[in-house]
């Protein structure tokens, strides 16, 4: 068989049919994993290999509780000193895209717009919004309405759950564009919603933020990924600017 394929396709290369050479050959299957970087204005926030572009809140660099395991980046809670993580830079009008998975009774979560003012605002949920990353069926917080997976933490409410089992990865994109937000959970638009309007402001009045005067007011800032005190994992995380 081998040497009767390598026959055919001298036979096509030299004849240059490469209409038929296209419709023998299939194209290989793409890779939903690839990293994006490098296409189309995407960059890089992780590369897979260190914590480079990244810090602990508050600190210079990423603190030990952080390590890569096999192209990702884990939250190891059985190492003492940790907190949240967050890029170095500062984000405006971006569209994110990112992978996460979570432990058995796991919690942790993406958080955007993050003003880093250690002095000021001692933990990243002081200002910045949160995207829930949650074992739903495990993690006491699954029981809490806006508290589950996909969920805009404690104001929006995912509009329905593609989330995948525990141990599996899932895909997150999170869009913010002049005060547009969109936030997709598996390829599903799970949350959509206007911020820092009137809606907005009332949405964070009803929620446990309102004693936080600057909560979910910035418009731009870092890019946080929550230490929560359980193992979670994330990669292939890419950013374009809008």
């Amino acid at each position: 068989m081998k040497i009767i394929t390598i026959a055919l396709l001298s036979f096509l290369s030299t004849n240059n049919d490469s209409a038929l050479l296209k419709t023998i050959i299939p194209k290989p299957a793409v890779d939903c994993m690839i990293p994006i970087s490098g296409k189309e204005g995407w960059m890089p926030l992780f590369d897979g290999k260190t914590t480079k572009g990244w810090h602990t809140y508050g600190k210079s660099s990423v603190g030990p509780r952080w390590k890569i395991v096999n192209g990702a980046i884990m939250n190891d809670p059985s190492v003492k000193e940790g907190g949240d993580i967050v890029t170095d830079a500062e984000y405006e009008n971006f569209d994110l895209k990112l992978e996460w998975k979570i432990s058995a009774k796991g919690n942790s979560g993406i958080i955007f717009n993050v003003k880093e003012d250690a002095a000021k605002y001692q933990e990243t949920y002081k200002t910045g919004p949160e995207i829930q990353v949650l074992d739903n069926d495990g993690h006491p917080d699954g029981k809490i309405t806006k508290h589950r997976a996909g969920d805009l933490y404690d104001l929006i409410k995912s509009s329905s759950e593609p989330v995948k089992p525990v141990g599996e990865w899932n895909a997150v994109e999170i869009i913010s564009n002049k005060g547009k937000l969109e936030i997709f959970l598996n390829g599903t638009n799970v949350v959509t919603t206007t911020m820092w309007g009137d809606n907005w402001k009332q949405l964070i009045a009803n929620s446990k933020f309102k004693d936080m005067p600057d909560f979910g007011t910035f418009k731009k800032g870092k890019i946080a990924l929550q230490d929560h005190g359980n193992t979670v994992w994330y990669r292939n995380i890419n950013i374009k600017n809008l």
